[in-house]
């Protein structure tokens, strides 16, 4: 279920990795390990994104949307890039919630690497996601 409109998510898969997508308010679900994953399949060493979202700064404030898998309040972390952007990280480890528009914020300030293959990654998968099943392989 969606933390932040509570519908259903969507599960999308592309090259082997599920992403959890909310087609009503656009946010995306990222189960802990699938940035690293994405990183792996590109064959890119995971970087600067998965650090940034592993040991982004707490606020120290617990967000009122619940984790998908745990449903216990997130914590509000902060990705320190121009400008700083704040997402929502479960406590227990399980995933990020990225509203919609935020991550395409955080994977903008990573150009090349890691960054690159995660937009590229993205990029893909919205594609596949905005396609009428008529046009579908």
């Amino acid at each position: 279920m969606c933390p932040r409109c509570r519908e259903p998510l969507v599960a999308f898969e592309l090259d082997g990795i599920e992403i959890d997508r909310c087609v009503a308010c656009g946010g995306t679900w990222l189960d802990a390990g699938e940035l690293e994953w994405i990183a792996e399949r590109a064959g890119v060493d995971p970087g600067p994104v998965s650090a940034a979202l592993h040991v982004g700064r707490s606020s120290g404030r617990r967000t009122r949307l619940r984790c998908p898998r745990c449903r216990r309040r997130m914590q509000q972390v902060v990705i320190e890039q121009d400008p700083p952007v704040e997402l929502d990280r479960c406590r227990n480890e399980h995933g990020v919630w990225f509203d919609r528009g935020e991550m395409e914020k955080v994977i903008a300030a990573f150009t090349s690497g890691e960054g690159g293959a995660v937009a590229r990654f993205f990029a893909d998968l919205y594609r596949h996601e905005l396609r009428p099943e008529s046009e579908e392989v």
